[in-house]
């Protein structure tokens, strides 16, 4: 299933039935007075946030959503049924905003969270309400409320504890793969993770989920590559494993600066990423020997100031750790 994680769509509530105009027709009772019953409420239109579902895809080609109008009042006092309510699913992490405004309405960040997004219109009254002592037989009703019509947005921010982020081909996929039950697209070409991809990753008595989001590259906030279109999805997260491919380096600044690069990008997309927690792995270590890796960890942790993880998802040296570190800085962030 293609992956949406934007869309805009237009949804309206049910508009609420008239009144009725009617008068009793007996043999036995030439004067009957008004029996008009009112008109049923429109339904209303919510959103539910259901983890069943993992993309906006079903709303791209539908874009009116129209909640069931309510019945019209009839006589002898019959009321007119009130119409159904609209429940539109969306997936866990989806902020609506409302357009042109942009003003964010709600943020469906837990499952079974419903929002109550268009009251139905009411339903208008018939004419018997309008009976009194004085004006025994009115003659008029009144018309139902049109309900509430939206233009939206619909966004997705995954839900994420951790998120893994680099350059193309960092080796982000081949972990995600190995770490957790994801599958995502592995080849030895850039990009060719398309969309970001979610895995849970089961560790002693705990799980967490991790994020693999698409490689970035120099410029990307200016929209080169596949630009930051998809790095909203780690501003939920509580922390991010950034990873280096130095297996494709000669000299260590090399890698420094492929650390720098994506960094400056981050905080470009957004300043509040500053502070995030920040593992930094060397990936791809089953193709450089120990003094290549022992030369490059040693000058990126001295040029960025953080410890470095060695780490290989092909050989699995390093990843039971890295485990066990991520684990540890979830339960610290909680």
């Amino acid at each position: 299933m293609k992956f949406i994680d934007e869309v805009e769509i237009e949804i309206s509530s049910g508009n609420g039935g008239h009144g009725c105009v009617s008068y009793r027709r007996e043999k036995f009772v030439p004067r009957g007075g008004p029996d008009g019953g009112d008109g049923g409420k429109g339904g209303d239109v919510y959103f539910e946030a259901d983890e069943g579902v993992n993309t906006l895809i079903h709303y791209r080609g539908v874009k009116k959503y129209h909640a069931q109008d309510g019945e019209n009042g009839s006589g002898s006092q019959c009321n007119g049924k009130g119409g159904e309510d609209l429940i539109l699913k969306v997936p866990v992490g989806t902020m609506i905003y409302e357009i042109p405004t942009g003003i964010l309405i709600c943020d469906l960040n837990e499952h079974g969270m419903k929002y109550k997004i268009a009251e139905g219109g009411r339903g208008g009254l018939g004419n018997t309400f309008f009976k009194t002592s004085t004006h025994q037989t009115p003659r008029f009703a009144q018309d139902g409320d049109e309900g509430v019509q939206l233009q939206l947005k619909l966004e997705l921010k995954l839900i994420a504890d951790i998120a893994l982020v680099g350059q193309p081909n960092a080796g982000k996929s081949t972990l995600i793969s190995t770490i957790s039950a994801a599958k995502p697209k592995i080849a030895d070409y850039p990009f060719t993770t398309l969309e970001p991809n979610l895995g849970v990753v089961s560790f002693r008595d705990d799980s967490f989920v991790v994020a693999d989001i698409p490689g970035l590259i120099e410029h990307a906030a200016e929209g080169k590559g596949l630009g930051i279109k998809f790095l909203k999805h780690i501003e939920r997260t509580k922390a991010l494993v950034h990873l280096i491919d130095c297996s494709m380096f000669i000299e260590e600044f090399e890698a420094v600066e492929s650390y720098s690069v994506i960094k400056a990008e981050l905080l470009k997309f957004s300043e509040n990423l500053r502070n995030k927690l920040e593992i930094v792995c060397l990936t791809k270590i089953d193709a450089m020997t120990d003094e290549e890796i022992s030369r490059f960890q040693k000058v990126l942790e001295r040029e960025i100031d953080r410890k470095v993880l060695p780490i290989s998802a092909v050989s699995g040296k390093n990843i039971d750790k890295l485990k066990e570190i991520m684990l540890q800085a979830i339960k610290e962030l909680n």
